[in-house]
């Protein structure tokens, strides 16, 4: 059985960004992460502490969040780190993290990374 937690849509205001405007300036960013991890005791046992739980999933990720950046692949590979690190039950993170309104000239919604890791 293959058992994914998923959470959508965390808004965060942050300093990512290579031009000196971005860090001054900060911008508006958007995550979506699914977690993968074997889920069955949870279901079970009924019991947090045999699951992922999101609230931690999300203060993690606010913390990197809250670490300037140049770029948005660092800031996904911390939190990439940072989540497996917590949580050694992971056995595949994928996560998409999005900058609104990039200053780069266009009439862009978003421009985002999407990084994905399986762990063995």
């Amino acid at each position: 059985m293959v058992s994914k937690i998923e959470l959508r849509d965390l808004k965060f205001f942050a300093y990512h960004g290579v031009l000196h405007q971005e860090t001054q300036v900060g911008n508006n960013f958007i995550i979506n992460i699914t977690l993968t991890a074997p889920l069955q005791k949870a279901m079970e046992s009924d019991n947090l502490e045999d699951t992922i739980n999101y609230a931690t999933v999300y203060d993690l990720i606010k913390k990197e969040m809250n670490t300037p950046s140049c770029l948005l692949e660092h800031v996904a590979g911390r939190i990439l780190y940072t989540l497996k690190d917590h949580f050694p039950l992971l056995t595949e993170i994928e996560l998409i993290l999005s900058k609104l309104n990039p200053p780069f000239g266009g009439d862009v919604y978003a421009a985002s990374v999407i990084v994905k890791e399986t762990y063995d």
